[in-house]
C-alpha cells in the first residue's frame, strides 16, 4: 500500500517535525543499547576467562592427568576459554559493524533532517507572506469602496439641494471628490485581484509542488532510518549466529568430555596408584603379659644388668656390616602412629609426660655442633646426622626400597622405560658407522651414562639376575657403600641415657622399629629428635625406634646435661 506524506499530511508539518525528531532519538537509543550489550558480552568473556583460569591447575599434577573426571573438567575449562574468545569476537563485531556505523549515520541523518525542515519552513513562510499580502490588498479595496460610496452619496444629496450659485460650486466639488474615490476604489480592486491571483498561484505551488517534494524527502529519510534499524538488528543477530557453530562445537566437546568419564576405570586407577602388594596380616598371636611382670625389676638392678651386658656385646644393630643404603634406611621415615583413643585394660589413660614435638633445626646447625663437640659426642652426632639426612631426603634411596612392593615395581619399571627411551633417542642421533669408529678412536670407548643407569635400574627391578648387562655401575656403587660401612664397624654401642615404660602395645612392622608390649621397661639410647620417634634398646641386643607418644621417658640426671649438649634436633 503506497502513501505520500506530501498529499496526505500536507497540513501536519509540526507533527512530522516531532515524529522525525523522536525517530532520531530512537536510533540513538538503539545504538546505545547495542553498545551496552557489546560491553556486557566483553565483560562476560573476561569473567568466563578469569573463571577458567582460576580453576585451571596452576601446574600439571600427576593425579589430574590420571583420572577421567579430572581430564573431563580440564577439557571443560579449555572449551569455556574458547567460549570467552567467541564472546569477545561477538562484542567486537557489534561495536565495529553496528555501533560505529549507527553513530555515523545518526549524525548524517540529523544534518539531512535539518535541511529538509529548513526548506519546509521557507516554503511555509512564503505562503504565509503571500496570504498576508492578499489580506492587506483586500482590506484596502474594501476601505476604498466604502469611501467612494460615501462620497457619491454626498454628491447626490448636494445636487438635490442645488438652488444658488454658491451651492452649484459645492455640488461640482462633491462630484469631483466622489469621482476620485471611485477611481481609488478601482485601483484597490485591481491590486486585490492581482494579490489574489498571486496568492492562488503560490498556494497551488506550495501545496501541490513544494510541500509534496519536501515531505517526500522527509518520508524517504524516515524510511531509510527504519531500514537502517532493521539492518542493524539483522547484523546483530547475524553476528551472534556467526559464533553459534563454534559455541555449539564447544558445547559438544563439553558433552563428549562428560560422557568420557569412566568411574570403573578411575576406581581401577586408584588401585594401581595405592596398591602396596603386601599380603593381609595373619592371626594375632597370644601375648604373655606374665613375662612383662617378671621383667619389671627395679630401675637400679635393670641399669646394673644393662652395664654388665654392655661388656659382652660390641656390635649392635644397626651398626653391623651391611649395605650403606640399608643402613641409611634403618630409621623410620614415616610419621609415628597416633596413640589409641581408648587404652587397653591396665594401661595408662593419658601421657602427659610425652615431650611435645620440637621443630627441626637446619642441617648446617647440626654440622656446626658436630665440629665443636668432643670425640664421644661426635660419634652420636654422626649417627643423628645420618638419621636426620635420611628423614630430610624424602625422595628415598635409589632402589626405592622405602616403597611397598607394588609401588616399587612400578617406579623402577617407569625409570627403566625412561632410560630405554633416552637410549633410543641417542641411537637415532648417532652418526654413521665410519664416523662412529673414527670418533671412538679419537675419544676412546666406554659405556654411556644412559646404559649404566639402565643397568642399575634393571638390576633393581630384576634381582634374580634375569636382566644381563654390564655391571660396572653396580660394582662401583657397592664399593662406595662398603667404604661408608667401614666407618661404623668398630664403634661402640650408644650409651643409655635413661629408661622408659611403654604405655600402649606397638607392633614394629617397618624396618628399624621395635615391637613392645604394654607396661614393658626399655632403655633409652637416643631421645626424640622432633620426628616423633625415640630410639630404645631391650636386653642389650634388640634396638630400634618406637613412637614417643607410646612411652613415658625417665631420663637419668647424669645424662640430662650430656643430652642437652649433644642435642641436634
Amino acid at each position: 500500500m503506497s502513501c505520500n506524506w506530501g498529499t496526505e499530511l500536507w497540513d501536519q508539518f509540526d507533527n512530522l517535525e516531532k515524529h522525525t525528531s523522536w525517530g532520531i532519538d530512537f536510533l540513538e537509543r538503539y545504538s546505545k543499547f547495542v553498545k551496552e550489550r557489546a560491553d556486557i558480552e566483553l565483560s562476560y568473556a573476561k569473567q568466563i576467562r578469569s573463571l577458567s583460569k582460576k580453576y585451571h591447575p596452576k601446574r600439571s599434577r600427576e593425579e589430574e592427568s590420571r583420572y577421567t573426571w579430572c581430564l573431563a573438567f580440564a577439557a571443560t575449562l579449555r572449551q569455556l576459554n574458547e567460549l570467552s574468545v567467541q564472546r569477545e569476537e561477538l562484542s567486537e563485531n557489534l561495536n565495529t559493524q553496528i555501533v560505529s556505523e549507527l553513530t555515523r549515520y545518526t549524525q548524517e541523518l540529523k544534518t539531512e533532517r535539518k535541511t529538509h525542515f529548513q526548506d519546509g519552513r521557507r516554503a511555509q513562510q512564503h505562503i504565509e507572506s503571500s496570504w498576508k499580502q492578499l489580506e492587506s490588498s483586500k482590506r484596502r479595496f474594501e476601505r476604498d469602496c466604502k469611501e467612494a460610496e460615501r462620497a457619491q452619496q454626498v454628491s447626490d444629496r448636494i445636487d438635490l439641494d442645488n438652488k444658488a450659485d454658491g451651492e452649484k460650486r459645492c455640488s461640482l466639488k462633491a462630484r469631483q471628490t466622489a469621482q476620485q474615490k471611485k477611481q481609488a476604489a478601482e485601483e484597490s480592486r485591481k491590486d486585490y485581484l492581482a494579490s489574489l491571483n498571486q496568492f492562488n498561484q503560490d498556494q497551488q505551488q506550495h501545496y501541490h509542488t513544494l510541500v509534496p517534494v519536501i515531505y517526500q524527502r522527509i518520508q524517504d529519510m524516515e524510511e531509510r532510518r527504519i531500514e537502517r534499524i532493521c539492518e542493524a538488528m539483522r547484523l546483530s543477530a547475524e553476528a551472534e549466529r556467526k559464533v553459534l557453530p563454534v559455541v555449539s562445537s564447544c558445547l559438544d566437546a563439553m558433552m563428549d568430555a562428560a560422557e568420557g568419564i569412566q568411574p570403573r576405570m578411575d576406581t581401577r586407577q586408584v588401585v594401581e596408584v595405592y596398591k602396596s602388594g603386601f599380603d593381609p596380616p595373619g592371626d594375632v598371636e597370644f601375648e604373655d603379659y606374665s613375662a612383662t611382670m617378671r621383667r619389671s625389676i627395679s630401675e637400679s638392678s635393670y641399669l646394673d644388668n644393662r652395664t654388665e651386658g654392655r661388656r659382652h656385646s660390641r656390635k649392635l644393630w644397626p651398626f653391623i656390616r651391611k649395605n650403606k643404603l640399608l643402613t641409611l634406611l634403618s630409621s623410620p621415615r614415616q610419621p609415628p602412629p597416633p596413640p589409641p583413643t581408648s587404652p587397653s585394660p591396665g594401661g595408662v589413660v593419658s601421657n602427659p609426660q610425652s615431650p611435645p614435638p620440637a621443630s627441626r633445626e637446619p642441617i648446617t646447625q647440626r654440622l656446626n655442633d658436630l665440629m665443636t663437640s668432643g670425640s664421644r659426642t661426635r660419634k652420636q652426632c654422626l649417627r643423628s646426622l645420618k638419621r636426620g639426612l635420611s628423614l630430610k631426603l624424602g625422595s628415598g634411596p635409589a632402589d626405592c626400597s622405602h616403597l611397598p612392593p607394588e609401588q616399587r615395581r612400578k617406579k623402577l619399571q617407569t625409570r627403566l622405560n625412561n632410560i630405554n627411551q633416552e637410549i633410543q633417542r641417542e641411537r637415532e642421533q648417532r652418526p654413521t658407522d665410519s664416523e662412529a669408529r673414527s670418533r671412538e678412536v679419537r675419544e676412546g670407548s666406554g659405556p654411556s651414562r644412559c646404559q649404566v643407569d639402565r643397568v642399575s635400574a634393571a638390576n633393581l627391578l630384576y634381582p634374580d639376575g634375569s636382566y644381563t648387562e654390564d655391571h660396572s655401575a653396580e660394582l662401583h656403587f657397592k664399593s662406595r657403600s662398603s667404604e661408608f660401612d667401614d666407618e661404623f664397624d668398630d664403634e661402640e654401642p650408644l650409651p643409655s641415657i635413661g629408661t622408659c615404660k611403654s604405655l600402649y602395645p606397638f607392633q614394629g612392622q617397618n624396618e628399624g622399629t621395635l615391637s613392645m608390649v604394654e607396661g614393658e621397661l626399655l632403655s633409652v639410647v637416643e631421645e626424640d629428635k622432633g620426628d616423633g620417634w625415640t630410639r630404645v634398646r631391650r636386653n642389650l641386643e634388640e634396638e630400634g625406634y618406637v613412637p614417643t607418644s607410646y612411652i613415658k621417658v625417665f631420663l637419668e640426671s647424669s645424662a640430662k646435661g650430656f643430652v642437652q649438649s649433644s642435642r641436634l634436633v
